[in-house]
């Protein structure tokens, strides 16, 4: 292994160290480690040529996230938009420790904490990849559980959600989902399919 592949693997191991101090569990793991581990894996599906600034911002996204609680915030449209900016910096800074920890330079660090931090999201294609590597994750593994969360949601509501996700994706990403790239849940499946054709 020579020093790069060192150094990223330094990194990653960090980022798996915070993540593994997460009190939430699922599927008996820490929680957060799990979604990391989700989210290389997909990338690896998805684009497994991607750059090592993707490969490492892919890995912290979530990193550390219960120390931001939801909770702290008002639970309205604004309190959430709060707690999502609030989370995009903390995430964005804890990776930066982590990787210069790692022995990275600025200018890397810089360029994985854009990604991160969700900047330049529609033009950096980085920001982006992350961006379709995040919504995929989200409803290959998580959306059966949100919508068993949200009994009381209307059939609109769920369109609503599903067109707003689809649409942060690349079309490579859309395409991705539609050739079956990704395992949507059964039973969602006709909404998702209806939410995608309008």
């Amino acid at each position: 292994m020579d020093e790069g592949q060192a150094r990223f693997q330094r990194a990653i191991d960090l980022f798996d160290a915070a993540n593994a101090t997460d009190p939430n569990m699922e599927l008996g793991q820490p929680k957060e480690l799990l979604y990391a581990q989700r989210m290389s894996a997909m990338l690896d599906r998805f684009a497994p040529q991607a750059n090592e600034t993707v490969r490492l911002a892919v890995r912290a996204q979530h990193i550390e996230r219960w120390k931001i609680p939801r909770g702290d915030y008002p639970m309205d449209r604004q309190g959430y938009h709060h707690w999502r900016i609030r989370l995009y910096q903390f995430h964005a800074d804890r990776a930066g420790e982590l990787m210069r920890r790692a022995g990275y330079d600025d200018d890397s660090i810089e360029a994985a904490k854009r990604v991160v931090g969700k900047r330049g999201l529609k033009v950096n294609p980085d920001t982006q990849l992350l961006e379709d590597v995040a919504s995929m994750v989200f409803i290959e593994h998580y959306l059966l559980a949100f919508a068993q969360s949200k009994p009381d949601y209307t059939e609109e509501q769920w369109l609503t959600i599903l067109r707003k996700t689809w649409r942060k994706m690349s079309v490579a990403a859309q395409r991705f989902v539609s050739n079956q790239g990704i395992q949507c849940p059964p039973s969602l499946l006709p909404l998702i399919e209806r939410a995608v054709s309008e």
